[in-house]
């Protein structure tokens, strides 16, 4: 660490009251815990920012001495990208609620979690749109995309986002929405935290008094006949259902199909509704009942376990038939340990009726998005770690034949190059002019986002594409 570092970092510390946290101090190792255990080089220091005042410090803190800078919310993201070998601001200390009932909105902390919001909202027989897991940030989730159990009736968390005020660059505090800054508020929702940090969000709030869900567990050897069941039915299921199917390893070390339903209609209707799903197969398990709906964001609570390594694959595919059965089937057959699972998230109902250019988010189709999830112990084997990250490129191909363009860039490594570039499909260009508009020195960097080169264009000639994937708003 140079003197000029040390010099702005205690600075910052000064402004801060005492909460930087640097290697060696005992807040340090909390400062730097996310769900997936972060590998390379660690930040230099950790800015636990309160207010957007610090996080405006915290920005000009490292401009001043030329450090790299990532935004840590939920931690919730498998490439650890909330993480930076610079300064982190950690917005977990930003992490309040506030419903207005007379608009039927919340004012959620860029820290926030989806338990956090739900935590409010529950009480007042409301909802806002999350994400499927409870400790997932909302600003992260929001500003990729938002895949979750109300996508049907409401669409993504980001068309739900009403308004967000971001802290740019070059210090500057603005409050986004449509008609203040319309093009920042059109990239933010699908560019991710590629722009600035968003310290607070607006949010339209949904009237859900309960949801019916749960988690229904079906033996392996019955498959086929489950997972064909589910397909039948979610041809023909209304936007107010949606459900997740998969496969994870059970107490014996032997792989499960899951099924996760959550109807989000009346509540009257909910027993009938998912019925069927209840008659594929042998059930080993079945948790389904009616709930609040920040019960129903802790059903995969028990299977995150913090600080293990982490891989990730993902595609779209145009729908769960027959053919991509008999991949996830065969991804299970497969698997290299009980830390491989796979999971789908629908998008369809209210997400699909948006136009492709309504937002920077381009998919606006019905699809299924195909979660490809390889975990390891910490210190493992390298080949160990080597044959994880083969089965989820191996499972990842299985769908080639049928798999949309691009994929879901809240899950994309970033050296996926090819991939990120089809993401946006026709929002790329518009994209990367927001980007030069707003962030020209790449500051911000989070989700996989196109940036066209400088040099190209510097020249006259075609300008290309290139990735920048490190730092930012995470998940």
């Amino acid at each position: 660490m140079t003197n000029l570092v040390q010099k702005t970092l205690r600075r910052l510390d000064a402004r801060l009251v005492g909460r930087v946290s640097m290697p060696g101090d005992p807040g340090y190792a909390n400062a730097t815990a996310i769900w997936a255990k972060p590998v390379g080089p660690m930040p230099c220091a950790v800015a636990h920012c309160q207010t957007t005042g610090d996080v405006k410090s915290a920005i000009l803190a490292a401009h001043d001495c030329d450090l790299a800078l990532s935004v840590r919310g939920g931690g919730h993201d498998w490439a650890g990208r909330a993480l930076c070998e610079g300064l982190v601001i950690d917005l977990s200390g930003m992490n309040g609620v506030e419903a207005d009932l007379e608009n039927c909105t919340a004012r959620i902390g860029g820290g926030a979690r989806a338990s956090d919001v739900a935590k409010i909202t529950d009480p007042l027989r409301l909802a806002a749109v999350t994400g499927a897991c409870s400790a997932v940030g909302m600003t992260g989730l929001t500003l990729g995309g938002g895949y979750g159990p109300l996508i049907g009736r409401f669409g993504l968390a980001l068309d739900n986002l009403l308004a967000a005020e971001v802290v740019l660059a070059d210090g500057r505090i603005v409050l986004v929405k449509s008609d203040n800054e319309p093009e920042l508020f059109w990239a933010l929702r699908g560019g991710g935290g590629n722009f600035g940090v968003v310290t607070m969000m607006h949010h339209r709030l949904h009237d859900v008094p309960s949801v019916r869900s749960g988690m229904l567990i079906y033996p392996f050897t019955e498959a086929h006949t489950v997972l064909r069941g589910c397909a039948e039915v979610a041809s023909s299921a209304p936007e107010e259902l949606t459900f997740q199917v998969g496969f994870v390893f059970g107490p014996e070390g032997t792989p499960v199909i899951i099924v996760i339903p959550t109807w989000a209609g009346a509540p009257e209707q909910g027993e009938t509704q998912l019925a069927p799903l209840l008659q594929l197969g042998t059930l080993l398990a079945n948790t389904v009942t009616e709930m609040p709906y920040a019960t129903a964001l802790t059903i995969f609570d028990p299977y995150l376990v913090y600080g293990q390594r982490e891989w990730m694959e993902t595609c779209w595919l145009p729908s769960f038939d027959g053919r991509n059965i008999d991949g996830l089937i065969q991804a299970a057959e497969t698997s290299v340990s009980p830390g491989c699972a796979v999971f789908t998230h629908e998008f369809k109902g209210a997400a699909s009726r948006a136009s492709a250019d309504e937002t920077a988010f381009h998919l606006r189709r019905d699809h299924v998005l195909v979660e490809i999830l390889a975990t390891f112990a910490n210190g493992s084997d390298p080949r160990v770690e080597q044959r994880h990250r083969e089965w989820a490129r191996a499972t990842r191909d299985l769908f080639i034949a049928t798999a949309l363009p691009g994929g879901y860039p809240n899950l994309l490594a970033g050296d996926d190059l090819g991939r990120v570039a089809k993401s946006y499909g026709g929002n790329a260009e518009r994209l990367i002019k927001a980007k030069r508009r707003y962030d020209p020195d790449n500051v911000f960097r989070s989700i996989p986002l196109p940036v066209m080169t400088a040099k190209a264009s510097a020249h006259g000639g075609r300008a290309t594409t290139e990735i920048s994937n490190q730092g930012g708003h995470t998940r």
